[in-house]
Formats: C-alpha cells, structure tokens, sequence
C-alpha cells in the first residue's frame, strides 16, 4: 500500500463538507457533526460511527474513548480506511467523492468499525472485540469475525449480508458485493476460513467455505459456492462453482465487470 497522505485527505473531506453545506442546508447540522466540528480524520470517523453503534447497552462517551484511542495507538488504521474511501470512490459509480461512503456507505462504515475490533482483538481484549462486533452485525448487517484479516483499498459494495468468520483472510483491492459469505464448513475449528488474495472480485451472494484459496485476480460469479481453491486470474461460477476460464483483466476487483470470461 503506497502512503496516503492523511492531513490532505482530511482537507479534501472538509472542503467537500463545505461544498455539500451551500449547496443543501437541510445537512448542516449533520456535516458540522460529523466533519466541519471535528478536528481532526480520527475524529471525524469517532462521532459519524459512534453515533451509529451506541445503543442503550452502550455509553456514546466509552465508544468514543475505544475509537480515538484505537487511532492514536495504531495509525495504521487511518490509512487503511483513507486507502478504502478512495477505493469505493474509484470502483463504485454511485459513489462521486471520498466523503459519501463516511457519510452514508454502510460498506465502508462496518469496515472501519470492524478495524477497530480487530485493533482490540490483538491487544486481548476480546470480550470488548466481540461486543463491538455485535454492534457492527445489529446496525449494519455485517458480521465480520475480530480475528479475521482484511487488508486495505477493499470495496465492500452495499454489504447487507457480508460474513467473514474468525480465520478469513481478504488482501488487498478486493472487492465483494452483498451477501458474501466467506465461511467454515463441519465443527473442526482451527484454520477454517477462505484465504481471498489481492485484485479477487466476489459477485453478489458468492458463497465460499471452508480453508480454500481464492487465486490472485479471480473472479467469482453471482450466486456460487465454492468448495475447492480458485487458481490465479481464473473466472469460476455455479453450485458448486467450476472453472469457467480466465479472466480478461489482471485486477477484476478494480474493473469491477461482473461478466464471466470464456
């Protein structure tokens, strides 16, 4: 991942606000909240997820301590999330600048709340991890395991239904589409969970379970369930999904082309 530049990231969100405020008034109140307020990109991402998780069992303020304290301790996970904004605004043409999927992309939102938990579950603080993933599954109906790894500049588009359990592994530039499931399969546990290498596109309710490995630049059909590994810049499609040919682009995950390549 090449560095991003954080604080003129930040000015591009502001400026963006800004521009967003003349033109709608009725979102003033919600882009000083959320943006024009706020002092800085952790903060930013503090007060917009925040409001969304807290529920009665939860303290805003504590939510809030766990978030600023997860982005100071490990910047790390600034980049991460800048380096998804910019991915959902290159990959997705619903989505025009780096402050809409913040503002409104459940896809975009329930990963950073998902960085955070995977943040505490490295420092051991599972219990506080798993409440947080339950939070993230009852607001966003998005059930990403703490433990699972998941790179950075990924495309989580509209994400109702996404599940990734505990030993899951997503590299880089990936994008999935809704309803994906990256599951186990018997009651061993252990390793058990799909490894998806850099540039994969995973079509709308793809389903695949067990310890396999999604190949590098593969592309997996709307609808499949995959059993068995996927070699490198393969397309596959079907229950259970078989090798249809290879792929006409390097990177399915940045063209974003669902057709499957003969």
């Amino acid at each position: 991942m090449q560095p991003i530049d954080l604080n003129a990231h930040w000015e591009d969100i502001r400026q963006r606000a800004h521009d967003i405020v003349a033109q709608e008034p009725a979102l003033k109140t919600l882009l000083h909240e959320t943006v024009l307020d706020r002092k800085s990109f952790a903060e930013c991402l503090t007060y917009r997820l925040c409001r969304k998780l807290v529920n009665h069992a939860a303290s805003i303020d504590a939510l809030h301590e766990v978030f600023m304290e997860a982005f100071l301790h490990e910047p790390k996970i600034l980049q991460q999330v800048a380096c998804d904004m910019i991915a959902v605004n290159e990959r997705d043409p619903a989505c025009n600048d780096v402050l809409t999927p913040l503002l409104y992309f459940k896809g975009l939102q329930s990963l950073v709340c998902y960085r955070v938990a995977h943040h505490l579950w490295k420092l051991d603080r599972k219990e506080l991890a798993l409440y947080l993933q339950s939070l993230i599954s009852e607001t966003f109906c998005v059930d990403i395991h703490p433990a699972a790894q998941i790179g950075c500049g990924i495309l989580l588009d509209h994400a109702t239904g996404f599940v990734a359990g505990e030993t899951a592994v997503i590299e880089n530039d990936v994008s999935i589409l809704h309803a994906v499931t990256l599951g186990g399969t018997g009651k061993d546990r252990g390793d058990r969970h799909p490894k998806v290498r850099s540039g994969v596109l995973l079509g709308a309710g793809a389903k695949i379970l067990g310890n396999v490995e999604i190949g590098e630049g593969a592309k997996v059909g709307a609808g499949s369930v995959v059993l068995k590994d996927v070699p490198p810049h393969t397309s596959v499609a079907g229950v259970p999904a078989q090798i249809i040919g290879k792929t006409s682009e390097v990177s399915p995950a940045l063209g974003m082309c669902h057709k499957l390549d003969n």
